[in-house]
């Protein structure tokens, strides 16, 4: 499912639940349509996006966590998917950009969180880390929240940063992808290309 990925040395991916506008955010940031559905969890495998001349690939993972009509070890071979992708190329990416639906994240995150349960947003942010890939939280659908500040500010603390969340912009950034308001992520990811001498890239954000 995984193994479709082109020969390129550089990478930013693309993760995060099902449904929170990763493929509108692909589109935004390629000017490229994909194929995506209307129900959550239609991506069912990577989308990859290079430039012919470049050595650098953007790649789409598949949407996690819950999928309506959607079986759980389905869900499970999907997750399993993406970690051992993440692993295998970890070295690879410069930087991985977590999609979060800023309107229900702190929500999903509060009802998942308990001794034996780690909600996956907060699970998959700490994997990144682990992994020392830079990370930035696209907080997508900000349209749509009213206390944009204290939103976020939660959002940060749920992560285990200390808010408030405008000390982390290279971090923490509020989009609404299917506005084209994207301007604050891709500082953010130039923030981290550049810290990887990685300025030739800044074309692509």
């Amino acid at each position: 499912m995984f193994d479709t990925r082109p020969a390129r040395e550089a990478e930013v991916v693309l993760v995060g639940r099902s449904n929170v506008g990763k493929s509108t955010l692909m589109r935004e940031l390629t000017g490229h349509s994909f194929d995506t559905g209307g129900k959550p969890g239609v991506t069912r495998e990577p989308n990859h996006y290079d430039w012919a001349p470049e050595d650098f690939v953007i790649t789409d993972l598949p949407g996690f966590g819950f999928m309506s009509g959607v079986h759980e070890d389905y869900r499970e071979e999907i997750k399993t998917g993406i970690v051992h992708y993440l692993e295998e190329y970890a070295d690879n990416v410069l930087v991985a950009v977590l999609v979060v639906d800023g309107k229900s994240v702190i929500d999903i995150i509060d009802r998942h969180s308990g001794p034996d349960e780690i909600p996956y947003d907060v699970e998959m942010f700490h994997f990144l880390r682990e992994l020392d890939v830079p990370t930035v939280v696209a907080v997508n659908k900000m349209d749509k929240v009213d206390d944009r500040d204290e939103r976020l500010n939660e959002l940060c603390d749920r992560l285990g940063l200390l808010p408030p969340w405008k000390q982390w912009q290279e971090t923490i950034a509020p989009i609404t992808a299917k506005n084209g308001q994207i301007s604050s992520l891709e500082e953010a990811v130039r923030d981290h290309l550049h810290e990887q001498n990685r300025d030739d890239l800044f074309k692509f954000f």
